[in-house]
């Protein structure tokens, strides 16, 4: 067995506080799960669609009915049929854009802080207040 007297003993820690931080950091994101969005941007332009999932970590989400890509799946079970499946692929949320509630048009979000101190999510466009569907 070596002796590891001549190594650095914090060296390891800083190196895993590093790769921590570069792990755990987000990407600041628009929209929640369960908004109504409509695309901007890209082949399904003017599309609307409600948001299945948002990945923090890369700035993406998935919108249902958008952005459908075709994968093979393989059978898991002896009972699974294998096949090519239609999925919803995540795209970047900066390609979209909330529906206003009054309008139904896209707008911008504003946040704004009541008195009692929560946050809510104001529309731009009507200066409605957007609700959080968690």
């Amino acid at each position: 067995m070596r002796n590891n007297k001549y190594y650095k003993t914090d060296r390891g820690q800083r190196l895993g506080a590093s790769r921590h931080a570069l792990k755990a950091s987000r990407e600041p994101v628009h929209v929640t799960t369960g908004d109504v969005v409509r695309v901007m941007r890209g082949d399904d332009k003017g599309k609307e669609g409600k948001v299945i999932r948002v990945y923090h970590k890369t700035g993406r989400i998935t919108v249902e009915g958008v952005n459908i890509v075709k994968k093979h799946r393989r059978a898991r079970t002896a009972e699974e049929q294998s096949g090519i499946i239609e999925m919803a692929a995540p795209f970047a949320a900066s390609n979209v854009m909330l529906i206003d509630p009054q309008s139904g048009k896209p707008t911008r979000v504003r946040a704004q802080v009541d008195k009692d101190g929560t946050k809510e999510r104001i529309a731009v466009k009507s200066g409605q207040s957007i609700a959080r569907n968690r």
